[in-house]
């Protein structure tokens, strides 16, 4: 049964100013526009202000120059970051599932596995030789998980994830569904017209407190390891390289590409669909817009953007075009500048 809170504990949690009833009792979060009473709300971005003032939540989180426009029916709790308050009490609210502690008859167990009596392991589940799993592991149906694989304690794998040979898991990560941690790095030499594969010889190192998305690629190293730090946050279907690193603390969304050996710093944003070439580096607190191309290291803490933002079509083609151009008019315009320069030259001399 869904937990009630009263308005007066939510503040606390969140660390919020409460302008209202404190007794009032809050049974769900909601949307401003879809909201009914007993579930409270939260307005963080100023796209969504214009349904405040119809909402039918019982409570709304807010910045303090938003209280004027919450209509009389509603109770308030003031914050700084209503985001960040959103996000601590989404958690008090989140349906938490119930998993035995064991392993089900289905499963497959190889040889001088170390398994924690505290683990889970549901239906058909597959673990290779030496793997170690410690106190409180989760792991879902149909999971693989090859020999010599260490799980951190409290670190949870949904279905059917799979880990290659070695891969060390830390504590408190969340693996999801379809994810592969592992897998040969695209290592390649060319043999006249055939190619020669490389063994990918290193392994997966993940730190504690990581969240990987649905369908995510982690390659294992060439020959050192490929590292995801602590806090490090990955979104759905990322592919990363082998021998890449990841600082603490980066976030990175969806259906971004990183090739190998390239060093991510800490506490960088990374936006969806970006690509980042191979054998670079990027500093600490780097936020990249979504679908940028990375080519070059960035060796300076800002903001970053590239590709051309979207404009009605023949626009584009005529500015696509025009960027065609860009080497012929810079050729050009260095032939004038040069002239030019001969000539501010010849006149000084004139003097």
């Amino acid at each position: 049964m869904q937990r009630s809170y009263r308005l007066e504990e939510i503040a606390y949690i969140i660390n919020a100013d409460l302008k209202g009833d404190p007794d009032c009792l809050i049974s769900g979060i909601m949307t401003l526009q879809n909201a009914k009473p007993g579930q409270i709300s939260f307005l963080d971005n100023h796209r969504y202000l214009k349904y405040l003032a119809q909402t039918k939540a019982s409570a709304v989180i807010l910045r303090p120059e938003h209280q004027s426009k919450v209509p009389s029916s509603c109770h308030v709790l003031v914050t700084v970051d209503p985001y960040l308050a959103f996000a601590k009490i989404t958690e008090r609210f989140k349906k938490k599932n119930v998993y035995g502690m064991g392993m089900h008859s289905t499963c497959i167990i190889g040889k001088n596995c170390n398994i924690d009596p505290s683990a889970s392991i549901a239906p058909f589940c597959v673990l290779g030789n030496n793997v170690c799993l410690e106190q409180g592991v989760i792991i879902g149906s149909g999971c693989s998980i090859g020999d010599g694989v260490t799980i951190g304690a409290k670190s949870r794998l949904e279905p059917n994830v799979t880990l290659y040979a070695d891969t060390i898991i830390g504590e408190n990560v969340i693996i999801h569904s379809g994810s592969v941690i592992g897998s040969d790095g695209f290592g390649l030499a060319k043999d006249k017209e055939n190619w020669v594969k490389i063994p990918q010889l290193g392994k997966v190192q993940i730190a504690n407190d990581v969240e990987i998305g649905a369908n995510v690629t982690i390659d294992r190293g060439a020959l050192e390891d490929t590292f995801i730090d602590t806090g490090v946050k990955l979104d759905n279907q990322i592919q990363i390289g082998h021998n890449v690193h990841i600082g603490a603390n980066t976030a990175i969304a969806g259906c971004t590409g990183i090739a190998g050996s390239t060093r991510i710093g800490k506490n960088c944003m990374i936006g969806g669909g970006v690509c980042i070439n191979g054998h670079i580096e990027i500093a600490d607190n780097v936020n990249i817009t979504g679908s940028s191309s990375i080519v070059h290291s960035i060796r300076t803490s800002g903001t970053y953007s590239s590709t051309q933002s979207i404009q009605p079509q023949r626009e584009w083609q005529k500015n696509s075009a025009r960027f065609r151009q860009l080497d012929k008019i810079a050729r050009r315009l260095k032939k004038i500048e040069n002239f030019f320069s001969q000539k501010v030259k010849i006149l000084e001399k004139s003097k």
